[in-house]
């Protein structure tokens, strides 16, 4: 699409938002629920679509994407009445008769730019929320993801406005031309380095931003704690679509009397999910590209597999491995890792921990595996993260009613459930006074009596009575 058709779409796009089509709570309602029947009548398209970008089995699409996706859609569909209801507040005795209230007001146009590590989920997730805010939007899927790409290019139109919602398909140029339009909200998500680009073009026009991005997201293990249990959730959370997971734990600090028995586990619980042989395993994912490939393999340099690390460049295979003999200034813990390498640390004790994690940026999530409530109680008051799953591994994103986003250089800004709509709207402030009576103290000129009245109002803090004693002069 060149910059001129570009141009083009986003004004049809505003023209059709300044006409009204997109506030009715009806029509999104109307609109969710076709989103809500895409994923379910082509759910079988989207699944061969992401095996082809990804190398995901239908199940691991339905429980990743997928589903995830239907599930947002009816919780938003349960709840959306009472997200976007006018909120009633307080009136001050000085502002009086009228009466105040926060009305839940739409954003406009909004843009939204998709990764490619959960193609599906990651374009359609921000557009739910989009939509019941009662914005019209264009949808930039990533071209690293072609075969989804593709797919959601030829089915949103299909299912939803074709006036409101439109799906641009294209590389970096594309995108640079989206970027010099102008938005009412950009909503990102993808790399650190990216969202810079974004925010220096967004600030062009002081657009909103949300900024989904990831960074190091530090798994604690401390000496109390059930390490079969631990070992079992890290496995899971870490290798689950080969490690390309922006809440994925990127690398673990583990107290030093049980590093010898964790990493057995982890070995052990590798073989368990995904055999002896785990590029036959249907439940393991493939690396995005040979680029990724290529990266991965020169960081997996920096440390000792301690189980067999076998590749395959040409299916893009990664085996699941586990690095040991890894520093702190080790390569592969200077970058997120974004891919199925998982270093271990060994720590003193958890003190060191959480020191390092604070020596840190801070991350888009954080795990802790511990049964110490004290310690719990620290990482909770000293450490910064998006989100905190204890005993347990990217399920919190799975909580419609908990806000994702990171902090820092993790990201600005949080959606899921009603956190989404306020992401996409605008808390607008209302207040209506009646036009009688019409108290002239508020007018010029300004007496003296006027200036007490005026204080008493404002401030509330004298009786009433008092004011009245000292009008009569009775002191």
């Amino acid at each position: 699409m060149s910059p001129d058709e570009i141009a083009g779409l986003v004004t049809r796009l505003r023209d059709q938002y300044n006409a009204g089509c997109s506030r009715p709570i009806k029509w999104r309602r109307r609109q969710l629920r076709a989103l809500r029947q895409l994923f379910v009548e082509r759910e079988s398209a989207l699944a061969d679509a992401l095996t082809a970008d990804l190398g995901k089995s239908p199940l691991e699409s339905y429980l990743s994407e997928t589903g995830l996706l239907i599930s947002e859609v009816d919780h938003t569909l349960r709840n959306l009445t009472r997200w976007i209801r006018p909120e009633s507040v307080s009136t001050p005795l000085a502002l009086q008769p009228g009466r105040s209230r926060v009305v839940r007001s739409p954003l406009g146009v909004a843009l939204i730019l998709s990764a490619w590590n959960y193609p599906v989920l990651l374009a359609l997730s921000p557009l739910i929320p989009c939509i019941a805010a009662g914005n019209c939007a264009i949808l930039k899927p990533s071209e690293v993801a072609p075969a989804t790409s593709a797919l959601l290019a030829k089915l949103v139109p299909d299912y939803l406005d074709p006036e409101c919602f439109a799906v641009v398909e294209g590389d970096v140029e594309v995108s640079t031309s989206l970027l010099q339009q102008r938005f009412d909200k950009i909503f990102y998500t993808g790399s650190a380095r990216v969202g810079r680009i974004i925010m220096e073009a967004a600030a062009k026009h002081l657009t909103p931003v949300t900024l989904e991005l990831g960074g190091k997201s530090p798994c604690l293990v401390g000496k109390h704690v059930n390490l079969k249990v631990a070992a079992r959730r890290i496995v899971s959370g870490k290798f689950l679509n080969a490690g390309q997971t922006c809440v994925a734990p990127d690398y673990v600090l583990v107290h030093r009397e049980r590093e010898p028995q964790l990493l057995e586990l982890l070995v052990r619980t590798i073989k368990d999910f995904y055999g002896e042989d785990p590029k036959q395993s249907r439940d393991y994912s493939r690396i995005i590209n040979t680029d990724h490939f290529d990266r991965l393999i020169e960081l997996a340099r920096s440390g000792q597999p301690l189980n067999e690390l076998s590749s395959d460049r040409e299916q893009r295979y990664i085996s699941p491995t586990v690095l040991t003999e890894v520093t702190a200034d080790s390569p592969v813990m200077q970058e997120e890792i974004f891919g199925p390498l998982l270093p271990v640390l060994a720590v003193e004790d958890m003190q060191e921990a959480v020191r390092f994690v604070q020596a840190r940026e801070r991350p888009l999530s954080m795990y802790v595996f511990t049964k110490e409530r004290d310690l719990i109680d620290q990482v909770v008051a000293e450490t910064h993260s998006g989100g905190l799953c204890i005993n347990d591994t990217v399920m919190h994103l799975a909580n419609h009613d908990l806000p994702f986003g990171g902090i820092g250089q993790s990201g600005i800004g949080q959606y899921h459930g009603r956190w989404g709509i306020e992401a996409f709207s605008q808390p607008r402030a209302v207040y209506e006074h009646r036009l009688r009576p019409d108290p002239p103290l508020r007018y010029p000129p300004f007496e003296q009596k006027s200036e007490e009245v005026s204080r008493w109002l404002m401030s509330g803090r004298p009786s009433l009575w008092r004011v009245i004693r000292r009008r009569l002069g009775l002191g």
